[in-house]
């Protein structure tokens, strides 16, 4: 089921695509705030429930501004999987040449990431994607010991394999794929070379990036501290938010507290 609103027509340069499953709480903050900061400027939001045949999707339904997709699921699908199959739903419907992908643990609270990420894509027609690579703004210490830790546990990996000891598999220590909490897209290179969200197994996007940086396309990398200037997300707020963790796991406690502190804020308004 596809509901749309109807508005005064202004150009539209790009879209919203979110996934909704089973996260009611934070699908209403995360669509109060862009329908807060974008509600006036008739930017299609495209919202696809995963099948959470719960109060999310009851809400989803009474909102005549977004976009609604309500997607069924035959047999059961690998979280990453499904999150892809529903991008690419939004993919073949929207008729904007870019295209923002969003968690519904995303809160933007400054609309001027948007134009921000949009010029670099518009400035420079070889960047298919903006975004980063990294969940959440560590700060400079917290990342170099995560950059040295993982770059010393990846070449130790490595010693061992060729040393022919049991090792898991070296885990790549530098982060390159660009994450999808907010992450703009040219979906008009994606159309013409005819691939989507979904290509493999793999997280949705990470082929995909593959693919076009070796057709000679490139991503703009924002760091951090840039990109968290203007909004706020929660780590696997999502999972947390599913129950996909236990009361005591640190991204379930990460969630409450944010949650905590989002409702608290909003109460003061």
């Amino acid at each position: 089921m596809i509901s749309t609103s109807t508005s005064v027509e202004k150009p539209k340069t790009f879209s919203i695509a979110l996934v909704n499953y089973k996260t009611p709480e934070i699908t209403k903050i995360c669509l109060d705030l862009l329908h807060q900061h974008l509600g006036n400027e008739n930017v299609p939001i495209w919202v696809v429930d995963n099948y959470s045949a719960d109060e999310s999707t009851e809400y989803l339904r009474t909102l005549d501004w977004i976009n609604l997709i309500e997607r069924t699921i035959s047999e059961p699908e690998a979280g990453h999987i499904a999150h892809g199959k529903a991008l690419d739903l939004i993919l073949e419907r929207v008729d904007t040449d870019y295209l923002f992908l969003m968690h519904t643990d995303t809160f933007v609270f400054d609309k001027n990431v948007f134009p921000m990420m949009l010029n670099k894509c518009i400035k420079n027609q070889k960047i298919v994607a903006v975004g980063c690579v990294e969940q959440l703004n560590r700060g400079t210490t917290r990342t170099l010991w995560r950059f040295s830790s993982r770059l010393v546990k990846h070449h130790f990996r490595r010693l061992k394999k060729s040393a022919g000891l049991r090792t898991r598999e070296p885990k790549p220590y530098r982060e390159v794929y660009l994450k999808s909490f907010c992450t703009l897209w040219n979906c008009k290179l994606i159309k013409q070379h005819g691939m989507h969200f979904s290509m493999d197994d793999r997280v949705p996007g990470y082929t995909l990036q593959d693919s076009m940086t070796e057709l000679g396309y490139s991503v703009e990398l924002l760091s951090p501290r840039k990109i968290f200037s203007y909004l706020d997300h929660i780590q696997s707020g999502t999972v947390a938010a599913a129950g996909g963790y236990d009361e005591t796991h640190r991204r379930t406690k990460m969630y409450n507290n944010i949650l905590k502190r989002l409702n608290k804020d909003d109460g003061k308004t």
